[in-house]
């Protein structure tokens, strides 16, 4: 039982923990295993609206992990990538109102101890708190070369960073995290 617990915590951890929400779709007729090469879509990487420091590390990105999957760069593609971005304020809104009531031992009427009830409480804030954050959406297109068709799309969506280690690090992990889902795995 105490080896069910612990898994199932270190399980809410790990989740819990999960920093870029993905998300894929992807043409149901085709045949992933055919592209083998690719290139970028440099009409849809001009129009990113994003800093050039950005593009650049979002591109590194992909070719890092499309090579890690056995793609290889090419002239004449199987492949074209393209990629979209998006910036959203992220608000989120805690009700700060609390109480509670509490029972225990005290001092009663006379001499010695005895049961009594705690009267209710409040915590000391009132109202709502709220947190503001700047949710970066990267969009990841991959486009049949041959016919000009959309075969594979991954969204990953997270809290944006502002040094440009920690830019170059959340930017992996976005790109990481999207392309874990591709090729998409059938359905069982």
């Amino acid at each position: 039982m105490k080896k069910l617990l612990l898994l199932l915590i270190a399980a809410t951890a790990t989740i819990s923990c999960k920093t870029v929400d993905v998300s894929q779709d992807y043409a149901l007729d085709t045949n992933f295993n055919q592209y083998k090469t690719f290139a970028y879509f440099k009409k849809g990487i001009d129009q990113a609206k994003i800093s050039e420091l950005d593009k650049k590390r979002i591109l590194r990105a992909i070719d890092n992990e499309l090579l890690a999957k056995g793609f290889s760069k090419s002239d004449n593609p199987d492949l074209l990538v393209s990629i979209f971005t998006d910036t959203k304020e992220r608000v989120d809104v805690y009700n700060n109102l609390g109480w509670g009531a509490g029972w225990g031992w005290g001092w009663g009427p006379g001499w010695g101890w005895g049961p009594g009830w705690g009267g209710l409480g409040f915590n000391g804030q009132f109202g709502n708190n709220v947190n503001r954050t700047m949710e970066g959406v990267l969009y990841i297109d991959l486009i049949d070369a041959k016919d000009k068709e959309l075969i594979w799309q991954g969204v990953g969506r997270a809290t944006l960073k502002s040094t440009p280690q920690e830019k170059i690090e959340r930017t992996n992990e976005m790109v990481s995290e999207i392309l874990m889902q591709f090729p998409p795995q059938p359905q069982r």
